[in-house]
């Protein structure tokens, strides 16, 4: 028996995104407790800096970069933009200080959930329906059988394979906010 879709292809995406928020509600649970709320204040930085150095994938891919493995970078990116962005939700707390943050924090989570789409389902529903396919022509299926008996997966997979149109633009989009955010700060911060 087959396992089933949820099992194999939903639960994992949504196990890495909640493990995402909740290391971040429980970082900022601990500075809390600890009474150091103020370093949340300061983990946006590192967080910054490791979705930037998660980028090398990207420029990897599309060969601005030659040399190492693209297997490699790619899981360093996966890292890096999960921890940056698990630093990034403890700096933005629970707290509501202005909207510009915030949208940032959006732009940022359905970056995540985008990136997350790409590495789990797609990946994993892309598997099974090319092991759905074998089995049925093992079985003896003619080709007509064999598609239309995996149609709904087919139009499925054709559906998450247009993830990039939404990672892409939302990942520039969470790149102006936090590049506003960040700016703001320097504008308004009492540097004396």
């Amino acid at each position: 028996m087959p396992t089933s879709v949820v099992r194999r292809d939903l639960v994992p995406f949504i196990g890495i995104f909640t493990a995402l928020i909740g290391a971040a509600l429980i970082g900022d649970y601990l500075l809390h407790q600890q009474q150091i709320v103020w370093l949340g204040r300061y983990l946006g930085i590192p967080g910054t800096l490791l979705i930037l150095g998660s980028l090398v994938y990207s420029l990897r891919k599309r060969k601005l970069i030659t040399t190492g493995n693209p297997g490699t970078f790619l899981r360093w990116h996966e890292f890096m933009a999960w921890l940056g962005s698990m630093l990034i939700l403890v700096h933005a707390g629970i707290h509501f200080n202005a909207l510009l943050p915030w949208l940032a924090v959006g732009g940022m989570l359905v970056n995540v959930a985008s990136g997350l789409t790409g590495k789990y389902l797609l990946q994993r529903a892309r598997r099974r329906l090319l092991a759905s396919k074998t089995r049925l022509q093992q079985s003896g299926k003619s080709e007509a059988e064999i598609e239309q008996a995996v149609f709904w997966d087919a139009i499925a997979i054709d559906v998450m394979m247009k993830w990039r149109t939404v990672h892409f633009p939302v990942a520039f989009l969470f790149g102006a906010l936090a590049a506003g955010h960040i700016l703001s700060i320097f504008i308004f911060w009492g540097w004396r």
